[in-house]
This record gives C-alpha cells, structure tokens and sequence, in this order.
C-alpha cells in the first residue's frame, strides 16, 4: 500500500512539474500571431492551388501581412478582392504577369500514326508503361485526359483531336497539369510569351515528319526568319529566347512546314486558320 502510494505522490509531482514548465516555456516562448494573417486569409479564395507558390492560402496570407509576397501574386482572386486585400494592408497590389500551362504538342488524331489500339486503364500514366504509349510518336501527347481530370479549375477540356486544350482566363498557373502529366508535355509560361513550339520530339527530318505530320523538323526556318538570336535550335527543337535583344514576333511562323511553332493569342489551337493565312501569305 505503501508502495502505490509513493508512486501516486511521484507521478503527481511529476505532472506538477511538467506542467510548470510548460506554463513557463508559453509564457516566455510564445508566438504572438498577427491577426491580420486571419483577416486576410478570410479575404482569399481558399482553393490552396499553390500557384502563388505558397504551399496554400494560410500561408500565403501570413507571407502577405509579412511583406514578402505581393497581392497579385494570387492568380484565382478578382481584381477587386487583391484590391480590397492591398488596401487593408496598405500594400501595393503589385504587378500581375498572366501565366498559362501550354501543351508541347500538337500531334492529335489526325496527325499521329496509331502503332496499336489500347485498351487498358484509360489514364496516360498506364498507358505510357505499355511501351511508351500507343502511338507512333512516344514523346507526344497520348490524348487520355488526365490533365483533364486533375485541373481544380475546369480550365482543361479535350477538343476534337484528342488534346487538351487550355482556356487561358480559367488557367490559374497552378501547376497541377504539369505534376500529372507523365511525359512532361505541360509549361507554365507568361501568356504574353506568344511564340511557341507545339512539338516534343527529338528526332529530325524525315525521323520525325513520318511520325507526327505536325513534328518540328529542325529545318531551322524559324531561327532564320525570327530576329537574330532569338530562335536557336537544340537538340532538334527550337529554342526561343525572350532575353534576346530584339522581341520574338510572328515572322518565325511564316516558313514553318508543319506549322509546329505557332504565334498564340489565346488559346492554343483555337485559330489554326488565321495561322495558315499569315503563312500562305508570307511563304
């Protein structure tokens, strides 16, 4: 009896003292937390997308109230909540640069060999384990919508092809396209980044046209006709410099034979007519 009663008494200390100390260590080490981190928080959209790179809306209302990100960072608030945000913190909104995921190809399904018909589990990460994917060109879009799918913002619809096609003003920039797409065919880019090339592939020449009918064949067109030291072309693909000392412009466009670098206004693929008049009419 003695016994349990010495270890009633041990224990009991043992809890008064842990709890002082813990009773000393909130007192001298707590974090007193910003309010406006909550208030700001409340103000934001609460998708937790991650496009304004913070791991979700917490924390970037808590690297607002901090200073160290803009307002505008946050790519799903309208114009007039960031405004509202900027102006409880009496912070500038900040520049908005429009970012966009864009798909580097253009191969749909009319423009693509069939090497086989698939019919397994219908997503592109299963079908790229069955050796590459079911069609003649393995670094191309295999057309089965997983981008579709994981887009939060419905800003992804597959078009008549078989490609997705990105609406840019739905188009938050979160990334999520780019993470499931297994043959990292997804960039995020500026969306006044209008020149662009819609291919993938490596291979050049008649390598690649027999393939895909809308493969870049590294004839070097493009870097000819753009202006100089924009376009240069690596590993059989065009390389487009925006920090070049003149701006890409459409002229790279013109000579192209298979239409595989494009000049955007929006959405890609949406104006392959206009497109095709500019190049007839400049060939």
């Amino acid at each position: 009896m003695e016994q349990v009663a010495v270890a009633i008494g041990i224990m009991t200390g043992l809890g008064v003292f842990f709890a002082v100390v813990l009773a000393v260590a909130y007192r001298f080490l707590k974090v007193e937390e910003d309010p406006r981190i909550e208030m700001v928080n409340d103000l934001l959209p609460g998708n937790n997308c991650g496009a304004c790179g913070s791991p979700g809306c917490a924390a970037f209302a808590e690297a607002l109230v901090g200073g160290t990100l803009a307002p505008s960072k946050c790519t799903v608030a309208s114009a007039d909540d960031l405004g509202v945000i900027a102006t409880f913190l009496g912070v500038d909104v900040g520049e908005q640069v429009k970012d966009v995921a864009r798909l580097k190809c253009a191969g749909g399904e009319g423009s693509v060999r069939r090497l086989a018909g698939y019919e397994g589990i219908a997503t592109c990460r299963a079908a790229v384990i069955v050796d590459g994917g079911h069609r003649a060109c393995p670094w191309g879009c295999l057309g089965l919508d997983d981008c579709e799918v994981v887009c939060t913002f419905d800003a992804i619809t597959m078009n008549a092809e078989g490609l997705p096609e990105v609406d840019p003003e739905a188009c938050t920039a979160c990334g999520d396209c780019v993470d499931v797409c297994p043959l990292d065919l997804f960039v995020i880019v500026p969306m006044e980044h209008r020149l662009f090339v819609q291919c993938n592939s490596p291979l050049t020449g008649d390598a690649a046209r027999d393939r895909c009918a809308v493969a870049c064949d590294a004839c070097g067109l493009c870097a000819a006709d753009a202006p100089p030291g924009v376009i240069e072309i690596v590993d059989g693909l065009p390389r487009i410099r925006y920090d070049a000392e003149f701006a890409p412009n459409r002229a790279a466009t013109l000579r192209c034979p298979t239409a595989a670098i494009q000049w955007l206004e929006g959405r890609q693929f949406a104006e392959p007519e206009e497109e095709l008049y500019f190049r007839r009419k400049y060939a």
